[in-house]
């Protein structure tokens, strides 16, 4: 999507923190920390929230959950970390694009929010 602030990172038309990078999908740093390690982990198809995932998904999203555990290891968020993904406008979704927060290296309190 040409307007996409999240699709225009991931072709590396706007410079970011990249933490990590493959043909599917872009991990990089949030440019607004909530957590000393805050970094958002995106498919690279423009997927607009997890109401528009499709069946055709389903193998993308499992190979993205299962990455965000190199993600973690690579950080060193070794004593935990919490992954979120807003969705729709009440959950605070700010950017239409479908992404996952891996924060951590902080004690997180309950309930977030």
């Amino acid at each position: 999507m040409a307007d996409c602030i999240f699709c225009m990172l991931a072709n590396h038309e706007i410079p970011t923190s990249v933490v990590y990078e493959d043909d599917e999908m872009f991990c990089f740093k949030d440019a607004d920390p909530q957590a000393p390690v805050h970094v958002l982990l995106i498919p690279k198809k423009h997927i607009e929230c997890l109401d528009d995932l499709k069946e055709e998904d389903a193998p993308l999203l499992g190979r993205m959950m299962l990455k965000i555990q190199d993600i973690a290891k690579d950080l060193e968020l070794d004593n935990g970390y919490r992954v979120v993904s807003n969705n729709g406008e009440d959950a605070f979704q700010t950017v239409k694009h479908l992404h996952f927060h891996i924060l951590g290296k902080r004690k997180m309190t309950w309930p977030p929010g």
